[in-house]
């Protein structure tokens, strides 16, 4: 049974999923951005999951969370990928920022009914802090993979000052200077709007700078690309599952099996059973890494300053753990649908392709082979992989 399923917002996110699933795949044909569909998030509510109940929300667990992020994306990735980056916006202001900033933003999030984008991208250089005369400074420049920077409310957004440090701040999305372009066109994840956000001189005051405690300043803080990263593994894996339905309706639909066969409907084919079973082993097993890794993530972050490099390590080899098994078994079942499907599943109506497009392009910002790598290194010589902005 999923976490959410006895929840308060089990209705409102049902509601929304029912009217995402009646356009998601005339949207990933358009592409653009889903001005209505973000809308109906604003209305249900959801965008406060993951906010304490002190500062006016619903005070989820990253495990619920996420699971809702795994609920969407089973039925749209790219708007599942936006709301847990709006979830990610608001934890990076929770471990990098003050007590009073935590106040402030969640709750006129609450309030408010804020919608977070991104364009923090720190592998992404090219946008300076330039200090002003105020004592704070401006950013100037351009930042690419700015996921849901467009329709949004507020935006977290980094620069690098004239000694190479970082340097995040918020900013409404309309303040002068900035410019969000619809330039986002990639084969998958059509409507996450992750094109480019352009900084002309805009000014950032130094209380909306996260300097109090600041990126990497303890174990604590550095969840945050642990947190990136269990997302990601929600995304593959919900993305596995929708295909995984969107495969089975397809099949019981099918009343001929192939010539050759000796079933009287495809479903019974011990060659489509077969591709089932393998279909369901890979989910499961992913499944389960999932759902033990969101369990070690919410034990640290309860631990808050508390928590050791021993022990922020060890969930970050359960994170790479569960994000290789679950972006694998996204691709395999999202590649390997159409073998159980057949020719006539291939109509562009359909666009049962699109579970492969977005996977696909999901994988490919941040290649397994690296936490592969990192694993080997923790099976064979015990390291834990060490803490960084990115990972």
């Amino acid at each position: 049974m999923s976490r959410t399923e006895d929840a308060a917002w089990r209705e409102p996110l049902n509601a929304v999923l029912i009217e995402w699933a009646k356009t998601a795949a005339a949207r990933d044909k358009t592409g653009g951005t889903a001005f209505h569909e973000r809308d109906l998030l604003r209305e249900s509510g959801l965008l406060r999951l993951s906010i304490p109940v002190a500062f006016g929300g619903d005070g989820a667990d990253w495990s619920t969370t996420l699971d809702v992020v795994r609920r969407m994306a089973q039925v749209d990735s790219s708007l599942a990928h936006l709301f847990a980056f709006h979830h990610l916006q608001l934890a990076t202001i929770r471990l990098f920022g003050s007590d009073t900033q935590n106040r402030r933003w969640l709750g006129e999030t609450v309030t408010q009914g804020w919608f977070w984008g991104n364009a923090l991208n720190p592998l992404d250089k090219s946008t300076r802090a330039l200090p002003d005369d105020s004592g704070g400074y401006v950013f100037d420049g351009r930042k690419s993979f700015c996921s849901g920077a467009r329709d949004s409310d507020q935006l977290l957004a980094s620069a690098f000052d004239a000694d190479g440090r970082l340097l995040i701040g918020v900013t409404p999305t309309n303040r002068a200077g900035i410019t969000v372009l619809d330039d986002w066109d990639n084969m998958g994840q059509r409507q996450t709007d992750s094109g480019t956000v352009v900084f002309e001189r805009v000014p950032i005051a130094t209380g909306e700078l996260l300097l109090q405690p600041g990126p990497l300043s303890s174990p604590f803080a550095t969840l945050r690309p642990l947190l990136a990263q269990s997302i990601l593994c929600h995304i593959y894996l919900g993305i596995g599952e929708g295909a995984l339905q969107a495969a089975r309706d397809a099949t019981l639909a099918q009343t001929r099996p192939w010539i050759a066969s000796t079933a009287e409907r495809p479903a019974d084919d011990p060659y489509v059973l077969a591709h089932y079973g393998d279909f369901w082993i890979a989910l499961e097993g992913a499944r389960l890494l999932v759902e033990r890794a969101m369990q070690a993530f919410d034990h640290a972050w309860s631990r808050g300053l508390d928590l050791t490099e021993q022990e922020r390590g060890e969930v970050a080899v359960a994170v790479a753990t569960s994000k290789v098994a679950a972006a694998r078994a996204g691709l395999e079942v999202a590649h390997r649908m159409f073998e159980v499907t057949g020719a006539r599943s291939t109509t562009a109506a359909a666009r049962l392709d699109r579970f492969w497009r977005n996977v696909r392009v999901h994988t490919l910002h941040d290649p397994i082979d690296y936490k592969v790598r990192e694993l080997g290194e923790w099976a064979l010589n015990g390291r834990i992989p060490k803490p960084s902005f990115y990972s």
